[in-house]
């Protein structure tokens, strides 16, 4: 990852007027064979206002713990961003509760740490840069040579090349640091004083009065907000994100979201959502 670089603001016609770190996306850009026959699956994280490409990071599959350990080095170098876009491909989407995977949750906690604010955007599609085209024609040999390709190719594409949604300007000029730096954890999520705040088990299990269910193993561990819309009847939520009704009188709870997800190669596969039974 790129260091040691001073970044400076500038002026530019940039497409998203909201300035830096406004929206991050996210993106497993293609894959392809390396010369010792491995896969490298290559992530990269871009801002959407100054298009500066934070990061260019080859792994040998898209495992949610890879993409989370290079987020989280994200985040330590340039701060937190308001919120986070990715397509619905593994393993930023699933076919369970909210379509949250662990990666997810993480991203929407990110928008959740900023108190008072609404910020939204896990899942949306989001776009990238194709690396891929000018670092692997060949490919090398090991992913560690690889990655030294990405690594050059980033500096390269932040500081020398002029973008022409930048009026000509380089990304890395109109890019400014986070002005909310990451301490090694995001917080839990806020609710409005009314909600109740259960915390799902380590099992996925979510106790809430007489009702015990599985919400999903993705957010084990978790805070979650349950807001009553009439008497009886929850909605569940996690940050901005709603998951599922309850009925307090049947024991059952209903799965919202989650009934449909993208493949890699834009497949849709649909699940038809039932009501999930106390355990």
């Amino acid at each position: 990852m790129r260091r040691g670089r001073r970044l400076h603001g500038g002026q530019g016609n940039v497409a998203d007027n909201d300035g830096s770190n406004r929206v991050w996306c996210i993106d497993y850009k293609g894959q392809f064979r390396l010369g010792d026959g491995q896969k490298c699956y290559p992530l990269t994280v871009t801002d959407g206002h100054s298009r500066m490409v934070l990061c260019c990071q080859g792994h040998p599959g898209p495992r949610d713990a890879d993409a989370r350990s290079t987020l989280e080095s994200v985040f330590e170098e340039y701060g937190l961003p308001h919120a986070i876009r990715s397509d619905n491909g593994t393993p930023f989407a699933s076919i369970g509760a909210g379509r949250l995977t662990a990666l997810s949750v993480c991203g929407h906690r990110v928008p959740a740490h900023y108190a008072g604010q609404a910020a939204g955007g896990w899942p949306t599609r989001g776009h990238a840069p194709n690396s891929e085209a000018e670092t692997a024609n060949p490919p090398a040999r090991k992913l560690q040579r690889q990655q030294r390709r990405f690594e050059q190719w980033t500096e390269e594409f932040n500081f020398e090349r002029p973008h022409q949604a930048l009026d000509g300007s380089t990304p890395a000029s109109a890019y400014e640091l986070s002005e909310h730096a990451y301490s090694g954890e995001v917080g839990d999520p806020e609710y409005p004083g009314h909600y109740e705040t259960p915390r799902v088990g380590s099992d996925g299990l979510m106790k809430f009065r007489l009702v015990t269910v599985y919400l999903s193993q993705a957010l084990s561990n978790e805070l979650v907000g349950l807001v009553e819309v009439a008497d009886g009847k929850w909605r569940v939520k996690f940050a901005g994100v709603e998951l599922a009704s309850c009925n307090e009188r049947t024991k059952e709870m209903k799965q919202i979201g989650g009934s449909a997800r993208a493949s890699s190669k834009g497949k849709k596969y649909k699940q038809r959502v039932s009501p999930m039974r106390p355990v």
